[in-house]
């Protein structure tokens, strides 16, 4: 984009020169707009329209969203954001603010925030002629001998115009006269220099002085010039000049090299003897301003060091120009150039410029939300100025780079505010110098608080025990409950409510401080009438959306001793007259006092005692049961009306009591009485013996059990020791039925498992014969396999069961001592375990025959073998893979012979 804003004229009127760059940067777009101006514009001059340039609508900059230009050019230039155009604020001087420097650029950083935008602006200080070239003295004198030939150079005096381009020093002219010309050299950074060439021979007799003017000239318009007197006097005869080995010297140092460091030697002869050919070396005299503050020159030796400090951000190349004259009268000199070439060291650290800042920043910011943009700059070059940033590792943000030595401060996790409520950020900016160096500043962003925690408790219910009668209005429970969220978000309101559908209990009974949380009662509590509360605590926050937390709140109301006993029988205001014979003996039960307490637990606990009677020593009450009972036998002198009082007692503190009213008539004693009651009888013990019997059949039906469950076991063990010493016994126990052929149901047996049921014919006193292999049944599960061992390679049925065996429908059953079992392990589901070992040599209990496959089956052997004498030649028969749609079959057997 090419800005309209041109001004009449060319450079001289301000042109404004705009070529804007579109990066993606930050939520829009980064632009660079460069202008260009003539420097020492009067203040208010205009550069341009930054708004309209950079695409902004002016309207809709409100006072928020206006742009804000760094500080960092601030001084020269304002922006009126009234009409959006930019104007000079201060004197602008390129030559005060870029030296000698080819470009001069002011840098303008323009950020508009909400939503937060960079944009870049360069303004170039173009250079007009307003600089004369001067000479660093007012007169220049040489002394040439006479004797010098004509072709001889003399360096003159250069002259310094700060002004650069066009404007800067362009060319020299000479006096005219009729013994020098001057040539106009160019040095390795363009800059010009002059040379006064003898071009026709001296005579010091016929002339000892010459009066020159050499005068230098600017390319501006107009030119601008400046001279220098030359007052050249001749010398008598030198014969012979110094000469240096080498014109040009070459050097490297690093720009920290302290003050001595030897940079190089230069060397020259003299063919004179004596004072003419002593040599002195001094600096040439168009060397350049500066140099002879930062290097020295030994006079005799000619060993150039340093002696100021070198800034490589200044100047990169030194161009030193050395004479030297030898001690003769009239001497003539010769020169030579030292080229000083200034390496960079990493000696300036990095500099950090925060420009924006996006604070507080809410908790629920998305990420890569921006926070603050940041500039750093690195005066060094190279690898020495490449700059990166850096957060500290575990905080929520990265930064980014956006453009060069431009970094964007994001979010790169997500925020909590209850965790973590401000950052003091330290941002790091590193060079890539060896050693590297570094810039700190520190960052402050808060995090500003929204409504993401309900409330919290540390219990999620609440057991509170009243007693009953309590005061109405003071406080039973006080909830503690808090909320992690900011203050306004973090106000409580409490509530009660029921649980369940019954309704009416929070109004009636009990309420709750909605600021506070604290319960109280609103009547006194009765244990007698209700003895738990079930209540839903309701906590909402402050915040948006509310949030809200439940705790359950249990009241138990403890109970008081505030119920007297009260009596069931004999029942209040009914009269009630007990019987009693007279002559009844000790201990007898005249009649029960039944007391009743409202209370519960220990208030409830009643306790009897006799409180008044006409004879105490009559009658006797049970302390717990409230039996009253006869303490003696009663005699012909008690009084045929006795009133007793009972006095209950409750277990309270402090207890309750009342009392009972009992009337017991005394009466002559009746036969019936006698029968019913004979002498010596007592119910007491007619008690005892029913629970003495209870106790023996219950004995006797545990033993009863005991002796089943042994029986059981014992039965099961000879079982078992029964099966054993099946195979264990001698061959004519095993098979003493004669016969052609024994069948043997290997399932029943416990040899295989009923899934790998195959049938094996034994002979008679099979342990001494080859078995017969038949087909099996048809109801086998293996029956579709039955010519398995037949299909066999005989090979390796020989190899199996020796080489004088052939395979089935080959075999002699004359053989003797061989045994064979065959197992489908292909079909194998589980583990099997050979009841009966094979070998008394080399097998021992647990011993794998056949190796577990990916299905984990193997074959193994369940005891160990019997040694038997008369066996030899016992061997394993190992696995073969002889039929492809078998699969593997496991053959194991023994054999021998007595």
């Amino acid at each position: 984009m090419v800005p309209e804003a041109w001004r009449s004229g060319l450079v001289s009127t301000g042109r404004v020169v705009g070529v804007l760059f579109l990066l993606g940067v930050l939520h829009k777009a980064s632009a660079v707009i460069r202008y260009e101006i003539l420097e020492e514009r009067e203040k208010g001059f205009t550069v341009g329209n930054v708004v309209s340039d950079l695409g902004l609508d002016l309207r809709s900059l409100s006072a928020g969203k206006r742009p804000v230009v760094s500080q960092a050019s601030r001084k020269f230039f304002e922006v009126n954001w009234e009409t959006g155009e930019m104007f000079v604020n201060d004197r602008l001087d390129r030559e005060e603010l870029c030296g000698t420097l080819p470009s001069c650029t002011v840098i303008l950083e323009l950020i508009v925030e909400r939503p937060l935008e960079l944009f870049r602006a360069e303004v170039v200080i173009l250079d007009i002629n307003d600089n004369n070239p001067s000479f660093p003295t007012r007169e220049m004198k040489l002394e040439i001998s006479e004797a010098v030939t004509p072709g001889t150079r003399f360096p003159l005096e250069s002259a310094h115009d700060p002004d650069v381009g066009s404007n800067s020093l362009q060319t020299y002219e000479l006096s005219p006269n009729e013994y020098f010309a001057l040539r106009v050299q160019t040095r390795e950074d363009n800059t010009k220099y002059a040379e006064l060439v003898l071009e026709r021979a001296l005579d010091w007799e016929r002339e000892s002085s010459i009066q020159l003017v050499l005068t230098a000239l600017d390319g501006g318009t107009p030119a601008r010039s400046s001279s220098l007197p030359i007052l050249i006097t001749v010398l008598d005869a030198n014969d012979n000049a110094p000469t240096f080995n080498q014109s040009l010297y070459r050097a490297r140092v690093p720009e920290d090299s302290p003050p001595g460091t030897r940079v190089v030697q230069v060397h020259a002869t003299d063919l004179d003897e004596g004072p003419n050919g002593e040599i002195i070396y001094s600096f040439g005299s168009h060397n350049r301003a500066g140099v002879q503050e930062l290097f020295a020159l030994d006079l005799v030796t000619g060993v150039l060091t340093i002696k100021g400090q070198l800034d490589f951000e200044d100047t990169k190349l030194h161009e030193i120009y050395i004479q030297a004259k030898d001690k003769g009268a009239n001497p003539e000199g010769a020169h030579c150039k030292v080229l000083v070439e200034v390496e960079d060291v990493n000696d300036n650290a990095p500099e950090i410029t925060v420009t924006s800042v996006y604070s507080p920043l809410p908790e629920d910011a998305p990420l890569g939300t921006v926070i603050a943009l940041l500039s750093v700059t690195d005066l060094d070059a190279g690898e020495n100025g490449l700059v990166t940033c850096e957060v500290p590792a575990g905080l929520p943000f990265s930064l980014t780079s956006s453009l060069q030595n431009y970094f964007t401060l994001k979010t790169s996790a997500a925020l909590d505010r209850e965790t973590m409520a401000e950052y003091n950020l330290s941002i790091t900016a590193r060079d890539a110098g060896v050693p590297s160096l570094s810039a700190l500043t520190t960052l402050r962003v808060q995090v500003s608080d929204i409504n993401d925690n309900p409330p919290q408790s540390a219990q999620s219910s609440y057991d509170v025990y009243v007693e009953e009668n309590n005061l109405p209005g003071v406080p039973i429970l006080n909830l503690s409950v808090w909320d992690p969220d900011a203050p306004q978000n973090a106000h409580l309101s409490f509530f009660l409510l029921e649980q369940g559908v019954e309704t009416g209990l929070v109004d009636r009974y009990f309420t709750i401080n909605r600021d506070s949380g604290v319960v109280t009662s609103l009547v006194p509590l009765d244990y007698e009438d209700r003895r738990e509360f079930q209540l839903t605590a309701h906590i909402s926050d402050g915040g948006f959306p509310i949030l809200t937390t439940n705790i359950s709140v249990n009241i138990f109301v403890t109970d008081r001793n505030d119920n007297a006993p009260q009596i069931l029988y004999p029942r209040p205001g009914r009269s009630s007259v007990e019987m009693l014979p007279r002559g009844t003996a000790a201990g007898h039960m005249v009649t029960r006092v039944v007391g009743w307490d409202a209370d519960a637990g220990h208030n409830a606990w009643l306790s009897y005692s006799l409180l008044g009677a006409p004879n105490q020593s009559l009658f006797a009450v049970g302390l717990h049961t409230g039996q009253v009972s006869t303490a003696r036998p009663v005699q012909d002198t008690d009084l045929p009306k006795q009133t007793l009082t009972v006095l209950i007692t409750d277990n309270g503190e402090p207890s309750l009591s009342t009392t009972a009213t009992l009337t017991v008539s005394v009466t002559e004693e009746s036969p019936e009485a006698r029968a019913e009651f004979p002498s010596g009888s007592d119910p007491r013990e007619q008690n005892k013996n029913l629970t003495f019997y209870l106790l023996l059949a219950l004995i006797l039906v545990s033993v009863g059990f005991a002796v089943t469950v042994l029986g059981m076991i014992i039965f099961k063990v000879y079982k078992w020791k029964q099966s054993r010493d099946l195979y264990r016994g001698p061959v004519s126990s095993l098979y003493r039925t004669p016969g052609p052929s024994l069948h043997v149901d290997a399932v029943r047996g416990g040899l295989i498992p009923p899934h790998l049921y195959h049938q094996v014919y034994l002979t008679t006193d099979s342990r001494r014969s080859d078995p017969l292999l038949k087909k099996p049944n048809a109801s086998s599960p293996l029956a579709s396999r039955q010519n398995t061992l037949r299909s066999c390679d005989p090979v390796f049925y020989r190899q199996v069961l020796g080489a004088e065996s052939a395979p089935p429908g080959q075999v002699r059953a004359s053989q003797p001592s061989t045994a064979l079992m065959l197992f489908d392990v292909c079909t194998m589901n589980e583990d099997y375990s050979l009841q009966e070992p094979l070998s008394a040599n080399r097998v021992v209990k647990g011993r794998q025959i056949y190796p577990a496959t990916s299905k984990k089956r193997r074959v193994t052997l369940a005891a160990p073998a019997e040694p038997r004498q008369n066996w030899r030649g016992e061997r394993e028969i190992g696995v073969s893979s002889c039929c492809g749609r078998l699969g593997r079959v496991a053959f194991f057997g023994f054999r021998g012979s007595r």
